[in-house]
C-alpha cells in the first residue's frame, strides 16, 4: 500500500500567513492628504481598490516563449507538449482554451527545466539510457510488441519522442536531486511508525480510498488565476481528458510522476475539505477544484475497500453469459417482446445447472467463464454481480444492435483478509510524505533564484 499525503499544502499556508503583516486601516492619509491603502492580511501588498493601469494595450499579454537560465524554451516545445495533454481529450479546445493551456504548459516547462539544470549542476543529470529505457516500456506498455509504434503516434498528434523524453529526463533528474538533497534528511523512528500500525488495526473494517489529485498551490495574489486555470482543467477532465496525462502535466504535487496516484489512503490522511469530498464519491467520479491550505485540489476516486479487509474486487467470480441476438431488421415492439420473453425465461432458471436450457428452448448462446476477477468487470456490473448469491442473474442488458445478455453467478472464491501492512512500508510512506513537503519548497527555491526571460 503506497500513500502520499497532501499535508505539505498546510505547510506551504503557514509560510503565507507568517509572512502577512498584522491587521490595519484599509487607508491612511499620507503626506499630501490622499488615502493610501495599507498592507493587511488579506492584502500584503496594500494594493487599493481604485487604480490605474498604465500602457493598456500590453494588459493580459501571455509570453509564448521563454529563455531560463541561457535554456531557450521554444513554441515547438509548447506545440509538442500541449499536443500529449490534449491527444486524449474527445472534444476540440476553443482558441481561448488552447491558449490558457499553453501559458499552462509554459510554466511546466519552466519547472522542468529548473530541475533538469539543478540537477546538471550538481553533477547529477538524468542518465541518457536510463530516459530511453523509459522511453522503450512505456512504448511497450502502450504499442505491445511494436514499440516502433510510439513513435508514429506521437508524431500524428503533433508531439515527438523528443518531447516525451524531455519529460521523461525531467522527472529522472528531480528524483536524483531529491535522493541527494532531501532523501538522506529524512528521519523516521520506529515509534512513528508503530503508532501509525497501531491506528491502522484500531481503523479496521473502516474505509479507504484509492485516489487521484492535480495539486495547483496558490497564494492570496493569484488564487482568482489558480482557481480559472483549475476549473479549466476540471472542464477537460469532464470532457473526456486522461486524468493521469493532465496529472503529470499540471499537478504540482511529487505524485505527478505517477498520475497524480496518492495509493491507498484512509480520509483522515487528508485534509478536512478532501475528506468530506471523496466521502461522498464514487469510484470513476471526479471532484474539483477544491480549495484546501496552500492551493486547490481536483479528486479522482479510483476505488474504494475496507481497512486491512479482504478486497471483494480481487473475488474470483464464476460466471454464465446467456445471450440472445435479433434480426438486423428487427422492430421496437419486435425487441421489446422478445426481451419480455428472455427476461421471463432467465426467471424460470433454477441455477447454473439449469442454465443450458437456454439453448434449446431460446436459441440462446450460453458462455461459461469460471475465472473472472471481479475487479474486471465494468464498474456497474462488478456492483450488481458482488450482490448476487449463487444461482441469481443481473438484469437484462445490451441492446438490439449488440445483443441482450444477463450474467449468472455460479460460483464466488473471496479472497483471505489482508494484514496490516509491514513495518518498512509504513516507515517507507511516512518518509515519502516529508520528502513531498520538502520537495514544494525546493522547487520554489529554484523559482525564486532562476533568471528568467520571456520573449
Amino acid at each position: 500500500m503506497k500513500v502520499f499525503s497532501k499535508n505539505y499544502a498546510g505547510l506551504i499556508a503557514a509560510g503565507l500567513a507568517a509572512l502577512a503583516l498584522p491587521s490595519a486601516p484599509i487607508a491612511a492619509q499620507n503626506q499630501s492628504g490622499s488615502t493610501q491603502a495599507q498592507p493587511t492580511a488579506n492584502n500584503p501588498f496594500g494594493i487599493p481598490d481604485d487604480f490605474s493601469i498604465f500602457d493598456q494595450n500590453s494588459t493580459g499579454e501571455r509570453s509564448a516563449t521563454a529563455v531560463v537560465n541561457g535554456y531557450v524554451i521554444t513554441g515547438t516545445d509548447i506545440d509538442q507538449r500541449v499536443a500529449l495533454v490534449t491527444a486524449a481529450s474527445e472534444n476540440e479546445l476553443s482558441p481561448q482554451e488552447l491558449e490558457r493551456l499553453r501559458v499552462q504548459v509554459l510554466r511546466n516547462l519552466i519547472d522542468e527545466t529548473l530541475k533538469i539544470q539543478a540537477a546538471q549542476a550538481l553533477e547529477l543529470p538524468a542518465d541518457r539510457a536510463q530516459v530511453e529505457q523509459t522511453f522503450n516500456q512505456l512504448a511497450t506498455q502502450n504499442f505491445g510488441r511494436n514499440p516502433e509504434r510510439m513513435t508514429e503516434y506521437l508524431e500524428s498528434i503533433g508531439s515527438s519522442p523528443d518531447a516525451l523524453k524531455r519529460q521523461i529526463e525531467g522527472e529522472l533528474a528531480w528524483e536524483n536531486l531529491l535522493r541527494r538533497n532531501i532523501t538522506p534528511f529524512v528521519n523516521v523512528s520506529a515509534e512513528e511508525v508503530n503508532d501509525v500500525l497501531q491506528r491502522l488495526e484500531d481503523s479496521r473494517g473502516t474505509e479507504e480510498y484509492r485516489l487521484g489529485e492535480i495539486y495547483l498551490s496558490a497564494t492570496q495574489e493569484n488564487r482568482a488565476e489558480v482557481l480559472r486555470n483549475a476549473q479549466r482543467i476540471m472542464e477537460q477532465l469532464q470532457q473526456g481528458g486522461s486524468f493521469v496525462a493532465y496529472a503529470r502535466q499540471f499537478s504540482e504535487a511529487t505524485t505527478a510522476v505517477v498520475g497524480g496516484d496518492l495509493g491507498w489512503i484512509r480520509l483522515g490522511q487528508l485534509p478536512t475539505a478532501l475528506a468530506a469530498a471523496a466521502r461522498e464519491m464514487q469510484p470513476g467520479q471526479l471532484n474539483g477544484p477544491i480549495e484546501i491550505p496552500g492551493g486547490f485540489s481536483i479528486l479522482y476516486v479510483i476505488n474504494k475497500r475496507q481497512v486491512l479487509m479482504a478486497d471483494p474486487n480481487n473475488a474470483v467470480l464464476s460466471l454464465r453469459q446467456i445471450s440472445i441476438e435479433f434480426e438486423p431488421d428487427v422492430t421496437q415492439e419486435q425487441a421489446e417482446a422478445r426481451v419480455n420473453q428472455f427476461s421471463a425465461f432467465i426467471q424460470s432458471l433454477r441455477g447454473c445447472a439449469d442454465a443450458d436450457r437456454a439453448t434449446q428452448e431460446l436459441g440462446a448462446t450460453v458462455v461459461a467463464n469460471d475465472q473472472i476477477t471481479a475487479g474486471s468487470l465494468p464498474d456497474q456490473l462488478r456492483n450488481i454481480i458482488l450482490q448476487l448469491q449463487v444461482g441469481q442473474t443481473t438484469p437484462p442488458f445490451g441492446s438490439p444492435q449488440e445483443g441482450v445478455r444477463v450474467l449468472m453467478l455460479c460460483g464466488r472464491d473471496d479472497p483471505e483478509d489482508v494484514g496490516a501492512p509491514t513495518f518498512d512500508a509504513v516507515m517507507s510512506q511516512i518518509e515519502q510524505d516529508r520528502i513531498n513537503k520538502r520537495a514544494q519548497r525546493y522547487l520554489r527555491d529554484l523559482r525564486n533564484d532562476a533568471y528568467i526571460e520571456y520573449n
